[in-house]
């Protein structure tokens, strides 16, 4: 890996309607651009008919690039298949429901597993590699792009499923007891009466299927990354770009295939970016609001628990012709920078010239239309400038956490067909597991504290060393989860740990089967309570403190769900102001030996989030403006780094303990000095 942030754009010469190759390479350097990504789009040119391959046309991009000193990251275009590949041989394309072909004319629509669509995906991958792995300008692959956008419904793919099952359960009679079989006539009597998953409403065979689903995808991905690496240089490395949403990823699996993680992290810019948030929060495939971008950053170095690269962010306008919002000035370096503070070593846009056809027209690049550099560019090139001042010293920073979150993939896969949250209308939330997580998430934010996530898969290790590596862990949502897992926050808590748990946590075991325990299931009598029945929240509950150390504004509520919380020896903290919810505890602690755990029965909304985590880790917490936030983290030689981000209009002053050095201008913050910062500003200091 390259010692210092790289910073770039993907780049399409073979797009550009006219001859301009030399032009964008020498605008790209004046931008201090140190890399581009290349080749992953266009199978169709690569190969344009079976088994005729031009590989020649990318070399003067390559050469034009390394007389740069632009580096280059080389795609296999295997997640857009050529036209000819699916006349030929239409039985490879994928089926979103049995026997259902989806149509051609987009990407993704190929069974990527059919025996003859991996033929010629090997063959033009091999072409492509063996062809450029040794330029001097290649650093490293990407294999495919956003992997794990459809969960395949084929022949091959459901026979196989049978068989990880038959494998796994060993009989029939194994698998009927374990998933319930037996309620509403299910049982199997031989291993052929497993109906495919179109109609199925059985909840441990869906979540037995996503999880088939993703490890699909990651084979895949292994599978292009070993034949990437027969040709590789030591030096060069390889990924591939994940978007966090698709349906079938597991990218902590995903990524140990892999040298490094890559991701793409999409956001709402202008309003979107405003601190203190006026929007509603709403997230989709681009998230809405900084803590949300945050998140994204966070859920990126939580794959490998390391530094990672973007392979794509916005760079104008994001999205569809309807929806064309570019950034305010300095909200690309304010993005940028917060990655960077959460572990990104690589910062690369999506793209360089914003296309003249196809379905991303209004997807806009660094350059626009017209082909003119404009303010976008200026942005980018003022940005590549501060991260050339800053070198290696920002590249790969390893970021600080005040607290820790449990994330569970299964949960989420579960919630996706059988949510436990419902819309304003009552309609299910299918994003659900996200609305139990990431109200947590963003209190952690809005009250100052950086978040580090783990993977279930992650949590792992004795209870005394995940104290002292993780001081306080927050588990809302985790509805699937084994008894070790349970039993192992328990020990946490008895270890010294504080144990912070939200609603649907401990209620279904690793099989989605509700547990026949107290609840919350082997929680209960060290968290001090229990409860036995639940309710959805059509309205907001307010929460109210009881005489406990919790402060609450006088706007803090429950929002969504609601446990019928029973106080066995907890403290309660707050409940619920409502004649009827009223008898039930909103949040209650308890001591557990050498630790405490602390159960929050609702879904917090912003204010009672905050509030709740101002309270577990008051020490942590810097008194900062309204539209600042103060992130922290340690270079690779060891110094410590501050981002500091002023996400408003009003330029803003505040104190910084110690001194620092302005990594940007390298101008000196002397102990007790005022830092301040402009309108949409951003400082990077490094502590003396």
């Amino acid at each position: 890996m390259h010692h210092r942030v790289l910073f770039g754009a993907a780049y399409y010469h073979e797009y550009q309607p006219r001859e301009r190759l030399d032009e964008d390479l020498d605008l790209m350097a004046e931008a201090h651009f140190s890399v581009i990504r290349v080749g992953e789009s266009v199978w169709s040119t690569w190969e344009p008919e079976n088994g005729r391959f031009d590989l020649d046309w990318l070399q003067p991009v390559l050469d034009g690039a390394h007389a740069r000193g632009i580096a280059v990251l080389l795609g296999t275009p295997t997640y857009a298949v050529p036209p000819w590949l699916v006349r030929l041989y239409p039985e490879i394309a994928g089926e979103r429901r049995t026997g259902q072909r989806i149509p051609w004319g987009a990407r993704q629509e190929v069974d990527f597993t059919h025996p003859g669509f991996r033929f010629h995906a090997e063959r033009v991958i091999r072409a492509i590699v063996a062809r450029y792995a040794g330029h001097p300008a290649v650093i490293g692959f990407q294999v495919d792009n956003e992997p794990g956008n459809e969960l395949f419904h084929n022949h091959g793919v459901f026979q196989r499923f049978v068989d990880h099952l038959r494998h796994s359960y060993g009989d029939v009679e194994t698998l009927n007891r374990e998933w319930g079989l037996v309620y509403w006539s299910h049982r199997l009597s031989d291993w052929a009466d497993l109906w495919t998953p179109d109609g199925n409403v059985q909840p441990q065979y869906d979540l037995a299927w996503r999880r088939f689903q993703a490890a699909q995808t990651t084979e895949f991905i292994g599978w292009q990354a070993d034949i990437v690496r027969e040709y590789a240089r030591d030096d060069q490395f390889v990924t591939t770009c994940i978007s966090y949403e698709r349906p079938a990823i597991e990218d902590d699996a995903l990524t140990s295939r892999l040298d490094v993680t890559a991701g793409n992290p999409y956001y709402a810019m202008q309003d979107g970016l405003m601190l203190p948030s006026n929007g509603d929060g709403r997230q989709h495939w681009t998230t809405n609001g900084t803590w949300a971008l945050y998140l994204s950053a966070d859920r990126m170095f939580s794959s490998r628990q390391e530094p990672f690269l973007v392979t794509e962010t916005n760079a104008q306008s994001i999205g569809y012709p309807w929806d064309n919002r570019p950034g305010y000035d300095g909200q690309w370096r304010q993005a940028a920078w917060a990655l960077i503070s959460r572990g990104a070593s690589m910062i690369e846009y999506w793209h360089w010239h914003t296309l003249h056809f196809g379905a991303e027209t209004y997807w806009g690049g660094v350059i626009p239309h017209s082909g003119r550099p404009g303010r976008t560019y200026a942005e980018l090139a003022r940005l590549g400038a501060e991260l050339e001042a800053a070198g290696e010293l920002v590249a790969g920073v390893i970021p600080d956490a005040d607290i820790t979150m449990l994330y569970s993939l299964p949960t989420k896969w579960l919630m996706q067909k059988y949510p436990a949250l419902s819309h304003d209308d009552g309609s299910p939330d299918d994003r659900s597991y996200q609305g139990l997580f990431d109200p947590f998430y963003r209190g952690a934010f809005d009250a100052g504290l950086q978040v580090r996530l783990l993977h279930t898969g992650q949590f792992t290790g004795s209870a005394h060393e995940l104290v002292a590596q993780h001081p306080v862990l927050v588990v809302p949502g985790l509805y699937i989860a084994d008894d070790a897992v349970l039993d192992l926050l328990v020990d946490y808590a008895a270890a010294g740990g504080h144990l912070v748990v939200g609603p649907r946590t401990a209620y279904g075991d690793e099989l989605a089967r509700a547990r026949t325990a107290v609840m919350p299931a082997r929680l209960s009598e060290a968290a001090g309570v229990w409860y036995d029945e639940y309710s959805n929240l059509s309205t907001d509950l307010p929460v109210r403190a009881v005489d406990s150390p919790l402060e609450l504004p006088a706007a803090a509520a429950g929002t969504r769900w609601a446990d019928g919380l029973q106080v066995t020896d907890a403290e309660v903290l707050a409940r619920y102001e409502h004649p009827h919810f009223g008898r039930w505890a909103a949040v209650t602690t308890r001591v557990h030996r050498k630790g405490r755990i602390t159960y929050v029965g609702t879904v917090p909304d912003p204010e009672l989030a905050t509030a709740l985590f101002r309270w577990i880790a008051p020490r942590n917490r810097q008194e900062v403006p309204a539209g600042v936030t103060v992130t922290s983290g340690t270079a690779r030689d060891g110094r410590r780094l501050r981002f500091v981000h002023n996400w408003s209009w009003e330029p803003a002053d505040l104190d910084l303990p110690g001194a620092h050095r302005d990594v940007l201008d390298g101008t000196a913050v002397g102990a007790g000095e005022k830092l301040s910062l402009g309108a949409w500003d951003v400082r990077v200091l490094l502590e003396s």
